[in-house]
């Protein structure tokens, strides 16, 4: 048996020369590949061979199909696209090839050009000096050529508010003063305090009553820790003990009043109650006429 005549010769040749005839061999409908067995026959060729050449053509059917595959889908979603681009834009015409795969790319941004450019000089030059606006200046309102400016109404510098004086407190506090320092150097004289000699064998004329040691000890001191109280400038032991020092030295006075008076009062059968209440009212002037002064003077 002779060997077919295969590339214009008979001899054996390799799978390379023999897989262009294999491509093209006659094949039953539904059959995709030549068999081991026919491409022995028709080539003569050993097994080794057939197998070899059976390979490389299963090979190329798959990669043809992958490429088919590919092909496939890509005629697909060039459908697609160009369906979906249809129906958002009836306008546009339609394509007769598929559009690339991916997202259309964005169209470049417009330059913005403002509104009022302004004119800028080719030539260069100083730069230009911007002078700061004067503080203080006096604004004047922005309004219509024809409309007439009002004026601010002339008004009169307010009055400089003039403080209190002191002095007619002072002045109303002293006769209580007054009352004060004869009734208690009446007191002291009933309790004993009297008129004494300070100075023997230097001045043997020179003479003091002891008893106005009790007004000047008493209303006097309560008048100045009354003034150390309202006046708030010392430190805050100093403060409290002249606040109830004080309230403690005009309760004394009052009640240094009430006795003497009532001591005397039998003499002129006044009831004790009018007595007591009488007494007390030369102390609570003082005391108040003296906070009332520190007050006015702490404003000024």
């Amino acid at each position: 048996m002779t060997a077919p005549t295969i590339n214009g010769t008979k001899f054996p040749q390799p799978v390379d020369a023999l897989l262009p005839a294999a491509r093209t061999l006659d094949l039953p409908n539904g059959q995709q590949l030549p068999s081991r067995n026919r491409l022995m026959r028709e080539f003569r060729i050993g097994a080794a061979k057939a197998d070899d050449i059976l390979a490389r053509l299963k090979a190329e059917h798959a990669s043809r199909d992958r490429a088919e595959t590919l092909r496939t889908a890509l005629i697909l979603r060039g459908s697609l696209l160009t369906s979906e681009a249809d129906a958002a834009d009836p306008a546009a015409p339609r394509l007769d090839y598929p559009e690339p795969i991916g997202p259309d790319p964005a169209p470049a941004p417009a330059p913005v050009v403002p509104e009022f450019a302004p004119v800028l000089d080719p030539t260069p030059g100083d730069p230009v000096k911007i002078t700061p606006a004067e503080p203080g200046g006096q604004v004047m309102p922005v309004s219509h050529p024809d409309t007439p400016t009002p004026t601010a109404p002339d008004r009169a510098p307010a009055a400089p508010v003039r403080s209190a004086v002191a002095w007619p407190v002072v002045l109303l506090a002293l006769p209580a003063f007054v009352a004060i320092w004869s009734g208690w150097v009446g007191l002291g004289g009933l309790t004993g305090f009297g008129v004494v000699h300070p100075l023997p064998g230097i001045a043997d004329g020179f003479s003091l009553n002891t008893a106005i040691t009790l007004p000047i000890g008493v209303e006097t001191y309560g008048a100045y820790a009354l003034y150390v109280w309202l006046s708030g400038r010392v430190p805050p032991r100093a403060l409290r003990f002249a606040k109830w020092s004080a309230i403690a030295s005009l309760l004394v006075g009052a009640l240094g009043q009430v006795a003497y008076h009532l001591l005397v009062a039998p003499a002129t059968g006044a009831p004790w109650w009018i007595t007591t209440a009488v007494s007390v009212l030369p102390v609570a002037v003082l005391g108040m006429g003296a906070a009332l002064a520190h007050l006015v003077r702490a404003h000024d």
